[in-house]
């Protein structure tokens, strides 16, 4: 037997040993490596505010803790003014729906002379009710597994509030280590890339929080002048939902208070879809362009390819740092990937006669 076949076959076998194993670390690690991910984009996304501190004389971890401070006061904050209102106003919704059916039902009758039977629906409405009912006297009956999910989710939020406090507080220090691996003549460009993804991501951000306020004053006066209740908690839902939430977050975010003008009336529900989709207009078409011309441009194309990637490989974290990965991987691509000017003439374009 050759010498070499032995040693081919042991690397053969190391080789798939070392991939088992590494495939059964990332499932059993998977929660944790998702949770580092979240914490280092939400680090790039703060840094550009900690840099602005710390360039106006202000300690680095007085500025990290200010900063921090200041975006989980918002998020509580957000969480405060909407979460109860809502949940309200859903309920309520849910008790009247029956008789809003019952409503629109008589409506048809009499309008198009129809015979459209609500003892059908009734019964459904019954068994729902019934339904709802078991649900929620079996999930009070596990009131410790949803005790202990609770539990694991603050102490993963906990997790990854010390991780990106770290990663804020000890940025240069950390970026500094991490380029002590790279060869020196490699260091500078470890670097450029390094600031690129902060630039996208915190750009990505704050021109995503500056269309989060502008969405939500907008939908603040539209709610208060159609007469939608809570106009204040509504505005904010849509202005943050359709902004932060990739791809499906404008549709999302624009169900709520349509559902909540529907307690008010139809016509009211159907004054605020259009009022809804004129202004998403104007800002697809006015304010988007004008404010992320600076921070972050994406096809649309791209964009929803990248938000449809990253959902399949990491769920709803995947979605949401989609548009920022995709952005660093554009930029990365145009800084180090030299394009050339085409010669050949667009078939699009008439061809002038050179004569």
């Amino acid at each position: 037997m050759p010498p070499w076949i032995p040693r081919l076959i042991g690397m053969v076998v190391a080789a798939v040993l070392g991939t088992y194993v590494l495939v059964w670390a990332f499932g059993r690690l998977r929660s944790f490596l998702l949770t580092l991910m979240l914490s280092f984009f939400i680090s790039f996304a703060l840094e550009p505010g900690v840099n602005f501190l710390a360039k106006r004389g202000w300690r680095r971890g007085l500025a990290t803790g200010v900063v921090f401070l200041a975006s989980m006061i918002l998020g509580a904050a957000f969480i405060a003014v909407t979460l109860p209102p809502l949940v309200g106003e859903l309920a309520s919704l849910i008790s009247n729906v029956p008789d809003w059916i019952r409503s629109v039902t008589d409506f048809l009758n009499q309008r198009f002379n129809l015979d459209i039977n609500l003892s059908n629906l009734s019964s459904g409405v019954l068994n729902l009710q019934n339904a709802v009912q078991t649900y929620a006297s079996s999930l009070a009956s596990g009131v410790l597994g949803v005790g202990s999910r609770v539990l694991g989710e603050v102490l993963r939020l906990f997790t990854m509030a010390l991780f990106t406090f770290y990663l804020l507080a000890e940025g240069p220090r950390f970026r500094r280590m991490v380029l002590s691996f790279v060869r020196p003549e490699r260091q500078s460009e470890v670097a450029r890339i390094w600031e690129i993804a902060i630039d996208k991501t915190g750009g990505y951000v704050y021109s995503r929080a500056l269309l989060a306020l502008v969405s939500a004053i907008f939908t603040y006066a539209a709610l208060r002048v159609i007469g939608v209740p809570y106009a204040l908690a509504l505005a904010i839902w849509v202005g943050v939902v359709s902004q932060f939430v990739p791809a499906v977050g404008t549709y999302l975010a624009a169900v709520v208070p349509v559902l909540v003008a529907l307690i008010v009336s139809p016509a009211t529900a159907l004054i605020v879809i259009v009022v809804l989709v004129v202004y998403q207009q104007i800002e697809n078409l006015v304010l988007a362009p004008r404010i992320t011309a600076r921070t972050m441009s994406i096809h649309p194309a791209v964009a929803f390819g990248s938000v449809l990637v990253g959902s399949a490989l990491l769920g709803i974290i995947g979605a949401l740092v989609a548009l920022p990965a995709a952005a660093i991987i554009q930029a990365f691509i145009s800084t180090y990937v030299e394009r050339y000017q085409v010669e050949e003439p667009d078939p699009g374009q008439p061809q002038q006669d050179e004569s």
